[in-house]
């Protein structure tokens, strides 16, 4: 069963899957279709699922270790000599040691390679704060020619990942570890979600809710309790591309609701947030709220505590609505 269904309402008891696993899917079956693509890891191929694809096509598949900068710099490499290489480890480990090879190596030369990161955010859990990588889109956005995304569930990472290896130039995508709750349907996928373009789960007239990864369901629990106890019609936007941002879309909800809230697993400085509050301030101000961590190291916990605890949670964005409601009102 699906979590929404086509007119944004959400449903119950929505069938969970790992962006992980589709991830490492994609690839194997990316991998009859292009010759040329290639796959990295740094000893963790294992727990995001690229080990699929190298068991697939073991010469096309190179393990580097622990090794993060090697790991992209030997991506830069095997780009630069005419593959679409993939690079794979922890987002604390790339781009979290990584960021002068993906600026010099792979961003200033804009070579045709792909690191896709897992484990990022308060969702990594018990292991801790050292392993909770929440700035990782503030420091890949601020990278010249580099493109972010961000999927939402495991059916939108396979559609980007397809995106990521048939357009040439680099890119930086951001996967979670526990599974998830899917969204889309694959044919929902390949019809609504594209480069560069937000793709919208609900429309709504009194205010807009822009989330991406983990948080977008979120944003659709939150848009669906808003509806049922305070009458109110909210917008749901899948903002997967972080940069490019759709800067249009944005401020056409804007016009329309009058109050924009962002929603992300990520420090509320310089990701989604940051992004979009650049846009609004210079094409249209209005109230706005960002619901991320703010500000903040995580800690060690259960998944589901951590959330609840720095406010990633439906609860807290459908509060950040009502508190825009009210300001605006005044």
């Amino acid at each position: 069963m699906l979590s929404v269904d086509e007119m944004g309402h959400i449903l119950e008891k929505p069938k969970m899957s790992s962006m992980r696993d589709a991830y490492g899917e994609t690839l194997a079956r990316l991998g009859e279709e292009i010759k040329e693509l290639v796959v990295v890891g740094a000893d963790t191929t294992g727990s995001i699922k690229t080990s699929i694809f190298g068991e697939k096509f073991p010469e096309r598949f190179f393990n580097v270790g622990i090794a993060e900068q090697n790991l992209v710099s030997v991506a830069a490499g095997l780009a630069m000599a005419g593959k679409v290489a993939f690079a794979s480890t922890y987002a604390v480990f790339a781009p979290g040691k990584c960021v002068d090879q993906m600026r010099n190596a792979i961003a200033y030369p804009e070579v045709n390679m792909k690191l896709v990161a897992s484990h990022a955010g308060i969702s990594v859990g018990p292991d801790g704060a050292s392993h909770q990588e929440l700035e990782d889109l503030a420091t890949m956005r601020a990278i010249p020619n580099m493109k972010v995304v961000v999927p939402s569930d495991p059916t939108s990472t396979a559609r980007l990942v397809e995106i990521l290896a048939r357009t040439r130039g680099p890119f930086y995508m951001r996967i979670a570890r526990p599974n998830c709750p899917i969204i889309y349907t694959p044919e929902q996928a390949t019809k609504n979600i594209n480069l560069g373009k937000v793709t919208v789960l609900r429309e709504g007239s009194d205010a807009s809710i822009l989330a991406c990864g983990l948080l977008v369901y979120e944003a659709l629990l939150a848009a669906k309790k808003l509806a049922s106890e305070d009458s109110l019609s909210v917008a749901v936007y899948d903002m997967h591309t972080i940069k490019p941002l759709d800067a249009d879309a944005v401020v056409k909800t804007a016009k329309a609701t009058g109050a924009v809230v962002t929603a992300e697993e990520h420090n509320i400085m310089g990701g989604l947030g940051g992004a979009v509050a650049e846009v609004l301030s210079e094409r249209y101000p209005v109230m706005m709220r960002r619901v991320g961590t703010m500000d903040t190291f995580g800690e060690s916990g259960e998944q589901a505590e951590l959330m609840v605890k720095y406010g990633l949670t439906a609860n807290n964005i459908a509060n950040r609505v009502l508190e825009l409601r009210g300001a605006n009102q005044r």
